[in-house]
Order: structure tokens, then C-alpha cells, then sequence
């Protein structure tokens, strides 16, 4: 089919709604605030994850304060005696998965080393990798798989990739974390390992497969799993019948675009569309919800006035000055310092491959990184309750959302009101577990 006409995994859900993304003190948002929202319910300042609105960025006293943490739905799963499980193509201790556990009033104060050398006290505000280890939310964690194995090795010791590791404090909290599981927990570093894992027999997983950041897809070597097999993998290691929250990341579509890196842009949201189906066929839509969403926009726009089927990473049309423009541009990023060395006028395209997956599309402002837009991001949800998801809506509504559903949290739950005479049982099952 033509691409105008090709359907993505999520996009045929019956529900979609519109999330703002804001953070408290920034109009266009990044991650760390934004994953804040949507799984533990609150806005936050730029930068910082797992903590209420009193901590500012890098304030490391505030974010001590436990009266300032804020706990997110895979706890009040895990609360709710639930599994609940993680999974990503960045560090697992990036700031988008760094909520699910973490109270930490900076991004990237993912090891005890990135503390130090922003002139801060570890023991007074840890580091996100080490609350992963020792924070009851994390311990929580049946399932963790995702990049970052830098952060939780020590300085004095190599990692299996013969980097040495990024910790100070000369902790191993790999082996901390099987110590911890008492002969129940089972780690693996590549896919070989994965596909050995007896996931029916298995109650605890910790997969890290890259120093930092996984591979982009269209990078990977063969040793790094899918996103679509970690899924399956988590899945069937957390399905029970009391249900379970996992929470599955692809954090390449962002640095792909940050790059202005479409082509690989665009194949890691299929290839996080291809996770999601996993998630389809290995679920019941009767007891499962599963919510698709973006913590953000980012500035790429699609533009010109191509014919139907043209291909998306070609050229648009041609420009007033005689040059052709590509189809995909961004507002902002490292591209627009390209400009003709003679004339020093608008770089002329014509003899550039579009599609090569390494190709830095055009963007109109010279920026070391392209940043982050401030977009409404789409919802899509099915499932019970998945309704809710409909309208335009602040995105920390989302995991209030998927707690109703659960019948977890301290709020009103859909099983408070399942006996109410105008709720059949139909519309208002007493459980919906898995998310």
C-alpha cells in the first residue's frame, strides 16, 4: 500500500486522544519532566524526574526531601502486590524509564561520578542507578532490560565491552542486584542469553545489552535483541493472573531526531510499532490496556506538495532559488550549517542520498542538537477504559487513567464503582490487571 495509506500497529485503535506536554516551568519540555507526568500523575520542572514541583533543576536538597518524591504507577502496581516491568533502547537510567523508580532533581545524574563531578553530594542526593538497586520501586522491578551497563560498574573494572565502568564508589550493582534476588534473578548482556532465558521459570530479569544507549536498529549488530523481543520476552515473564505494568520505550525515534537523522527516525517508530503488535498478540484486549504515546514533539515537519506515493525521503520540490528542498526539514539542528562553500548560499541537494540512514536532514537554525517541539502528542488507547483516553488532555491525566482501569493507587478506581446500578459488568469489569 502507499504510504499515505499504511496503518501502524497502534493507529488502528478504537481510542485517540491529545496529551499537552508542558512542564511546569518551561513551555516546550524534555523528557525527564515529561515521563514525570505521564507515570506518576504530576507536572514537573524541566529536568527533573520522580519529584513534585518544589525541586528545581540540579536543586540536589530539595530532591532529598522525600515529602518532595512522587511515586509512579508501576509502584502503585507493585503496591497493589502486581508485577511490573521496564523496557527500553536507551540506558535503563535515562529519563524517560528514570521515574519508574528514581527521585533525582537532574537527568543526568545517572551514576555516583556524573554527581561528583557536578560538584554535588552522592550520599545526599544518589544517583539514578544506584536507586534502581536500592529503592523500593526499583527492587519492584521484575523485568529491566535496556542499555547503560557503564553505570553500574565500577571505575577499576572493565565491562564485558572492555570499557571500564563509570562508578566512583566502586560499587557492582549488577552483582549487587542478583545478590538481591537470591538465586531468582536471572542477567543477561545479548540476545543469546535472552533467547536462553526459561521466561515461565524465570521471576526476575535484568537485561543490559550496551554500554550506554543500544544500537539504533539500522545499526544493531546481531547480538542486540529487538525491541519486539524484549517485549515478548518481559511479557511472558510478568503474565500471571494478577496482572502487571510494563512500560516500553523506544527512546531512538529522539535521538534520531536530534541528530535530524529521519530515515533512522522513522524506522525505530516502526520498529516500535512492532513492539506494540507484539504486545497485541500476546494479550487480551478484554483484560489488557495498553496506551501508546510520545513524552514529546520534535520540530521535523513533512512539507512541499508531492504527488501521491512520493517517496518521503526525497525531495519536496524545488525552492525560489532553484534548489531543490527535501521533503522532511527541521526547524532547528546541527544541518543548517550547511551552506555552499563559494557562494555561501543555501547548499544545493540535488546530488545528496536522502535515503542513507546516516543522512542529517536540512534544518532552517544552526543548533548543536535539534531540540524538542511543544506539540500535543497524540494517545491511543485500547482496552478497558481506554474511552478515558479521548478529548484534549493534560498529559499527567494518563497515569490516572491507567490506574482507574487497574484498580490501583490511592484514588477512585473502576472497581469502586463496578457494582453501581448503571455500570454492567460488561462496562465495568471488576479487575482490568495488565497495562
Amino acid at each position: 500500500m502507499p504510504g499515505e495509506e499504511t496503518v501502524l500497529s497502534f493507529e488502528e485503535f478504537p481510542y485517540v486522544g491529545l496529551a499537552k506536554t508542558y512542564c511546569l516551568d518551561y513551555q516546550v519540555p524534555d523528557s525527564a519532566c515529561t515521563a514525570t507526568a505521564y507515570l506518576s500523575g504530576v507536572k514537573a520542572n524541566l529536568g527533573t524526574e520522580g519529584v513534585n514541583g518544589y525541586v528545581g533543576y540540579g536543586d540536589c536538597l530539595a530532591s532529598a526531601d522525600p515529602a518532595n518524591h512522587v511515586n509512579s504507577v508501576a509502584r502503585w502496581f507493585q503496591l497493589a502486590g502486581r508485577k511490573s516491568g521496564l523496557i527500553t533502547t536507551s540506558r535503563v537510567t535515562h529519563a524517560s524509564p528514570g521515574p519508574l523508580y528514581a527521585h533525582s532533581s537532574h537527568r543526568d545524574w545517572e551514576s555516583d561520578t556524573d554527581i561528583l563531578l557536578a560538584g554535588e553530594d552522592p550520599n545526599i542526593c544518589p544517583d539514578i542507578a544506584s536507586q534502581l538497586i536500592d529503592n523500593a520501586a526499583g527492587q519492584g522491578m521484575s523485568v529491566i532490560m535496556g542499555g547503560g551497563r557503564g553505570k553500574f560498574v565500577p571505575n577499576n573494572v572493565n565491562d564485558i565491552s572492555g570499557s571500564p565502568g563509570q562508578r566512583s564508589d566502586g560499587r557492582n550493582l549488577v552483582n549487587e542486584w542478583l545478590a538481591q534476588k537470591s538465586g531468582d534473578g536471572v542477567f543477561v548482556s545479548n540476545k543469546v542469553g535472552l533467547d536462553a532465558v526459561d521466561t515461565s521459570n524465570t521471576e526476575y530479569l535484568m537485561g543490559l545489552f550496551g554500554y550506554s544507549h543500544l544500537q539504533h536498529n539500522l545499526d544493531k549488530p546481531a547480538s542486540q535483541p529487538s525491541l519486539a523481543e524484549m517485549t515478548e520476552a518481559a511479557i511472558k515473564v510478568l503474565d500471571n493472573a494478577n496482572g502487571y505494568f510494563l512500560f516500553v520505550e523506544n527512546g531512538h525515534i529522539d535521538t534520531a531526531h536530534h541528530m535530524t537523522t529521519a530515515v533512522k527516525a522513522l524506522d525505530e517508530t516502526a520498529e516500535f510499532a512492532k513492539a506494540v503488535e507484539k504486545a497485541l498478540e500476546l494479550t487480551d484486549s478484554e483484560d489488557t490496556l495498553i496506551v501508546v504515546t510520545s513524552d514529546h514533539s520534535h520540530t521535523m515537519t513533512l512539507n512541499g506538495y508531492q504527488h501521491r506515493g512520493h517517496d518521503v525521503f526525497g525531495f519536496g520540490d524545488v525552492g525560489d532559488d532553484g534548489k531543490p528542498y527535501a521533503s522532511l526539514s527541521y526547524a532547528n539542528g546541527p544541518a543548517a550549517f550547511k551552506q555552499d562553500p563559494v557562494t555561501g548560499d543555501r547548499y544545493d541537494l540535488t546530488n545528496d542520498d536522502l535515503s542513507d540512514k546516516d543522512y542529517m536532514y536540512p534544518s532552517y537554525v544552526p543548533t548543536f542538537m535539534e531540540t524538542h517541539a511543544g506539540d500535543d502528542v497524540a494517545v491511543f488507547c485500547k482496552g478497558p477504559w481506554a474511552h478515558l483516553c479521548t478529548g484534549v488532555i493534560e498529559q499527567n491525566l494518563i497515569p490516572h487513567i491507567v490506574a482507574y482501569a487497574a484498580c490501583v493507587g490511592e484514588g477512585r478506581t473502576s472497581c469502586d464503582c463496578s457494582s453501581h446500578p448503571s455500570h454492567s459488568t460488561s462496562a465495568a469489569p471488576s479487575t482490568t490487571p495488565e497495562v
